[in-house]
């Protein structure tokens, strides 16, 4: 039998040799220092830990496909992206860089329309239809500046700010009028208020459209025949007097000439490429082609000393933020607001239209409620980059269509290709003569006159023809305010008659 000395003994030789033993490793530890972990181990090891940590990172499976489906509810692009091909890419290159040619010369000329410097035209084909691509639902409209659009900016803002007295402040009052139209299209969507938009009926915007194609052709007169004082007012009887006035005094005809003639250039292209579709990228390129042609004819013959007016400096450059120039303290707030909602309105209602024209073709449905959300996060975004109110153009969404377009990924072409013309060729475009842009405008306005639409309209509803006309007449002969007055009036009368 052992001893309890004994064990007492063994007991304290084993600690000893424990001690020992932790001693050596801890030396061997510290001769010998293990390499830290790597930047990938420490970022795998954090991504796991981070990992058990989110709840929505370890869902099930059923609701992780419920959290993507409502992605895919708000962003389409994660739909159809995923089966998207090279052969489909391959058409939608095509057709956006036949959307942007077009899309250049127009934009810069739609700009001035809307009394803005040329780059905010082309500032608004970059960033909404980029946003639009994310959020929209039509495989085929074309996102950018639009002439109605335009015109409804300049005729009803410069009555808050002159925009050739005070510049800066018209185009801070401009993106204002774009972030509330934006943020009322928006919130149209979200509460599923599509019925607002059918409020002013089908006859009356064919109406008010006709009357603003030729008031928009008749503003374009200063740049085509080189005027140099020209009346603010819209109406017909006054923008007249105005050109009356100036063949009473010496005037100088190569502007005019010069418009005239590219003009007629674009319109028989556009005519042979009505008679043959496979010739449809003629008349996309033709505006271009016209700016490039007469940008060398007055470099080099130096017709800007002999009179013709020339686009000068276009700033460019990536979209510079605005976040800081909307004017939300200042005393146009309520005027600025009420002008949005018009503006919105309009412009969901020429985007609508010309998507639904475009995917009945296609035989796709298009979700109002989602068209109406993306057209409107793209405009207040818009609004934050210098960007004015953006739309679905019918004329560029026809081309689109044409060149084979088998997405909205066009639209991601295109705005690329705007924005590198911004980077690299603005400064080309110097001695661009006014009289093309006016003239690449007025090649555009035929399409806006439907006078087959009016005589169906006056067939099938005598009634809805007298809205048809009293917005016609309203928008030529007064205001464009006016004009969507009596559009809206007369809707509402003749489809709510007092009993």
């Amino acid at each position: 039998m052992a001893s309890p000395l004994n064990n007492t003994t063994t007991s304290d030789q084993e600690m000893a040799d424990l001690e020992r033993h932790d001693y050596v490793e801890r030396v061997q530890w510290v001769l010998n220092t293990p390499k830290p972990p790597g930047l990938s181990q420490e970022l795998i090891g954090t991504a796991v830990s981070w990992r058990n940590k989110v709840p929505f990172l370890n869902m099930q499976s059923g609701l992780k496909h419920e959290l993507f489906s409502m992605l895919k509810a708000t962003f389409p692009i994660l739909s159809w992206c995923q089966n998207y091909n090279p052969n489909q890419f391959k058409h939608d290159l095509l057709a956006g860089l036949t959307l942007a040619s077009l899309c250049i010369p127009q934009s810069i000329g739609y700009a001035t329309l809307a009394k803005l410097d040329p780059q905010y035209g082309l500032y608004t084909s970059v960033v909404p239809p980029l946003i639009y691509t994310l959020m929209g639902t039509s495989r085929e409209i074309a996102i950018g500046p639009v002439a109605v659009i335009s015109l409804l900016l300049s005729s009803m803002v410069q009555k808050l700010e002159d925009p050739m007295a005070n510049p800066i402040a018209y185009h801070k009052l401009v993106l204002t009028v774009t972030f509330f139209a934006g943020t009322f299209q928006a919130a149209f969507g979200l509460f599923r208020s599509g019925f607002l938009i059918d409020f002013l009926s089908h006859a009356a915007i064919v109406g008010f459209i006709a009357g603003a194609a030729i008031v928009i052709g008749l503003q374009q007169l200063k740049g085509l025949l080189g005027i140099t004082h020209f009346t603010n007012k819209t109406d017909v009887v006054s923008v007249l007097k105005v050109v009356w006035s100036s063949f009473q005094h010496p005037w100088n005809p190569y502007n005019f000439l010069l418009g005239c003639s590219f003009l007629i250039f674009i319109l028989i292209t556009r005519f042979l490429g009505r008679k043959n579709k496979k010739l449809f990228w003629l008349p996309a390129i033709a505006p271009l082609v016209s700016v490039v042609l007469a940008t060398l004819i007055v470099f080099l013959t130096k017709a800007d000393k002999h009179g013709v007016d020339i686009v000068k400096h276009i700033k460019g450059g990536l979209n510079p933020s605005s976040v800081d120039q909307l004017q939300f303290d200042g005393p146009h707030v309520g005027e600025l607001a009420k002008i949005g909602l018009i503006v919105a309105i309009i412009a969901l209602t020429e985007a609508i239209a010309v998507g639904r024209s475009f995917a009945a073709i296609k035989g796709y449905h298009l979700d109002g409620n989602k068209e109406m959300v993306a057209m409107g996060f793209m405009n207040i975004i818009g609004s934050f980059t210098s960007c004015y109110v953006a739309t679905g153009s019918f004329s560029r969404t026809a081309v689109n269509f044409s060149a084979g377009c088998e997405t909205a990924m066009s639209n991601i072409v295109m705005a690329v290709t705007v924005f590198i013309s911004l980077e690299l060729l603005t400064k080309l475009l110097y001695y661009t003569p006014v009289a093309i842009l006016a003239s690449i405008i007025l090649s555009a306005l035929p399409g806006l006159i439907d006078v087959n639409e009016a005589c169906n309209i006056w067939k099938v509803d005598k009634l809805d023809f007298l809205a048809c006309i009293g917005a016609f007449l309203g928008v030529l002969f007064a205001t464009v305010e006016i004009g969507l007055l009596m559009a809206e009036t007369l809707t509402f009368t003749l489809n709510h008659p007092t009993r």
